[in-house]
């Protein structure tokens, strides 16, 4: 589905809300004097060998949810990806200057224990208190919606894609500020957020609802508003990504490596906003895309490895001093071309700083020694990314109070202003696109309802939304069909017609490509359509499903799948709230022509 559509430049609104101050205060340190500064930089990197210097350029990830007691299982994952067990005992061996936090790698599990674990890391990095012991940096990816680290009672807000639907800047700076506090309480300083590419494709595979909208003026607005509320309101170091620009491409860069085919002219008009929004907001890192802009670097290289980007485009031309950050060294992207062990010395040579997460970690440590030893990289060059890294690391306060309350932390994460703030952010992104027949808002009164359709484990917005209208006194049944086969397609039909109302919600149903070859959920909906019933469809991921749905009278968007969206969606389905989203991108119809469906800004209500 390769359709770029540009809209022309939209005037945005901007919503005004009555925004409470969240009840805990930012953890931000207080501020030093430049002198300060540079004084502890220098003589920290004064008292550091090379090792420890090629140490600091590095962040990955660990097994384990405590620093010196993992679990067996973590234990020999440790063993086999690093040659030691504990994450304390990678961190001290290879001079870490990061550590980036993952579900997958059993980091996250409960407010005392993340804190625990930052701090137990955080011992390991300082040892003894030897010269040349630098804290760590942590990170973790809370994009919130879809891409979301920190489990509840977290606040999960809605989403970058929801938050263009809200329009509203400061709904975006109150998110990433409560975000930001809730990190900065369990001890993860970057969160790898905000997203600044600007999705024109609407078959973007890797993008989609992770980017505010289609809008080049509105993603920049809402950047710079969350690169504020990161920094300015909470003290941690936002992370604009991916630069320089991953919005227009149909390939995965996890997988492949992406090709963006704008000119240069088209560069500066659709992709270069947001980062230039994000550097004048003041932004600390921007994580590089694994990607090749033929307009910017004819060479074939991606941009993580081109020069002629890092340091020609983003440090020369729009003049960013801040840390440059790789974005996963693991990814197929930026592997397509070059050996693990030339990756690390071609992403410093092209002005990167911080290498995060390549495949090998000793092998690509290794290099970086074996480039300066050979005269390829000087210690010249290792100590610039090293001071930038100093420096972002003082001013998160690390130089001072590298440690964290943990009861603190308890009481700081999922506070009730948090997550009544959640509730607040995500009402006014609700985008109704089409209703119609007037199917809604439901008219009152008790009935029989089916919610089925596409389901998660960790949020479950089937149970969700079924709970929801029993609690409005339905007969509500929740019956999750995440790409069901013929056999449920045709049960779940058949009950369907049994009850007086259907709900059914999509994820991706557009891209039988990738995410649902079968088809299977466009199958689901048109036998649902078919029983004569009621039907709602809600996309609570991209919403382009629509396109792909034929007959479909009653489609709304919620752009992710966290509670609170669900609950939002309930209220409107009742009419206890008015659907204000609009749609932040444009919905083109399937065919490939790049027919408009639906505008970008178009929303109806009730």
């Amino acid at each position: 589905m390769k359709v770029r559509l540009v809209t022309a430049t939209v005037l945005v609104a901007v919503l005004s809300a009555t925004l409470a101050p969240p009840p805990v205060q930012a953890a931000a340190a207080p501020a030093r004097p430049p002198g300060a500064e540079h004084g502890w930089v220098t003589s920290t990197l004064r008292h550091m060998s090379l090792a420890q210097k090629v140490g600091q350029l590095f962040a990955t990830y660990v097994y384990g949810g405590d620093a010196t007691e993992p679990t067996a299982a973590d234990r020999a994952a440790n063993r086999a990806a690093f040659g030691v067990e504990t994450p304390a005992e990678v961190v001290e061996r290879f001079h870490l200057g990061g550590v980036c936090y993952f579900s997958w790698s059993h980091n996250l599990d409960s407010p005392r224990q993340i804190a625990t674990l930052s701090n137990g890391l955080q011992r390991a990095a300082l040892g003894d208190g030897a010269k040349g012991r630098v804290p760590l940096l942590v990170s973790t990816d809370q994009e919130q919606g879809v891409v979301l680290r920190m489990p509840a009672p977290a606040a999960q807000f809605p989403g970058s894609m929801a938050l263009g639907a809200g329009r509203s800047p400061r709904a975006a700076r109150e998110a990433a500020e409560i975000t930001g506090r809730e990190l900065r309480a369990v001890g993860i300083h970057q969160p790898y957020a905000p997203i600044a590419d600007v999705n024109v494709d609407p078959g973007n595979p890797v993008i989609g609802v992770r980017s505010f909208g289609a809008d080049p003026d509105l993603v920049a607005d809402l950047t710079a508003a969350q690169v504020a509320g990161f920094q300015d309101a909470a003290g941690a170091t936002a992370v604009a990504k991916h630069f320089p620009g991953h919005g227009d491409t149909a390939t995965d860069s996890h997988t492949d490596l992406p090709v963006i085919d704008h000119s240069r002219q088209e560069w500066d008009r659709i992709d270069a906003p947001p980062f230039r929004r994000a550097i004048d907001a003041g932004v600390e890192s921007i994580m590089t895309a694994h990607i090749v802009v033929p307009a910017l670097d004819p060479s074939g290289d991606p941009a993580t490895l081109s020069p002629t980007i890092l340091t020609g485009v983003l440090r020369g031309e729009l003049g960013f001093r801040g840390v440059i950050v790789t974005d996963a060294l693991n990814m197929a992207g930026v592997r397509r071309k070059y050996g693990d062990d030339r990756v690390p010395v071609l992403a410093l040579k092209a002005g990167a700083d911080q290498l995060l997460m390549p495949p090998d970690l000793r092998l690509a440590g290794d290099a970086v020694l074996r480039a300066v030893a050979t005269g390829e990289l000087t210690e010249r060059r290792v100590d610039e990314s090293v001071r930038r890294i100093l420096a972002m690391k003082y001013r998160q306060g690390l130089a001072r109070s590298p440690l964290v309350d943990v009861e603190g932390a308890v009481r700081t994460v999922g506070a009730p202003g948090h997550l009544a703030a959640v509730a607040r952010v995500t009402d006014p992104t609700l985008t109704a696109v089409r209703n119609d027949a007037g199917l809604l808002p439901l008219a009152p009164g008790q009935r029989s309802v089916l919610v089925t359709g596409w389901n998660s484990a960790a949020f479950a917005p089937v149970e969700t939304v079924a709970g929801g209208f029993s609690a409005r006194g339905a007969r509500a049944t929740g019956r999750p069909a995440t790409l069901p086969s013929e056999q449920t397609i045709a049960s779940t039909a058949a009950l369907a017609a049994e009850h007086d109302l259907t709900v059914v919600l999509t994820n991706k149903a557009w891209d039988t490509a990738v995410t649902d070859p079968r088809g299977t959920q466009q199958r689901l909906v048109a036998a649902l359509l078919a029983t004569g019933r009621p039907v709602v469809v809600v996309a609570v991921r991209d919403p382009y499903d629509i396109a792909y749905l034929p007959g479909v009278s009653t489609y709304l968007a919620t752009y992710s799948y966290t509670r609170a969206a669900m609950d939002a969606l309930v209220r409107a389905l009742h009419g206890e709230l008015s659907p204000r989203g609009r749609l932040p991108v444009t919905i083109p119809t399937a065919d490939g022509s790049g027919t408009v469906l639906y505008p970008y800004g178009h929303g109806t209500s009730w």
